[in-house]
């Protein structure tokens, strides 16, 4: 699979709509909705701390977790699967969309 925006970050922001549970459903990209095709996989990466100025008060919450989640998306039953990578800073609400890798980019 290629990537489709080079190998930069893209840092998009996007709406994910999440399931009961936590889980990823879809993702509002490019004024279109991405339904979650396959299981998504989620993990954890730390901030770079020591390069920000951040400060907060003892007791606010997890301020070097980053969220990851990388999704199979289509727009149709029958579209070609794109995989999404979101990442989620630290106490942020806003989810970026940092990459896109296309399938259909690395057979040409």
């Amino acid at each position: 699979m290629a990537r489709t925006a080079s190998d930069e970050t893209l840092d998009l922001p996007v709406q994910v709509r999440f399931t009961a549970k936590g889980i990823p459903l879809a993702v509002r990209y490019d004024g279109r909705i991405w339904a979650v095709a396959a299981d998504p996989v989620r993990w954890f990466t730390r901030a770079d701390w020591w390069n920000t100025a951040k400060r907060a008060p003892v007791g606010c919450g997890d301020l070097v977790s980053v969220e990851h989640w990388q999704v199979q998306v289509r727009l149709t039953s029958t579209s070609a699967l794109r995989t999404f990578e979101l990442r989620r800073e630290p106490l942020s609400e806003q989810w970026l969309l940092a990459g896109i890798t296309d399938a259909g980019a690395a057979a040409a």
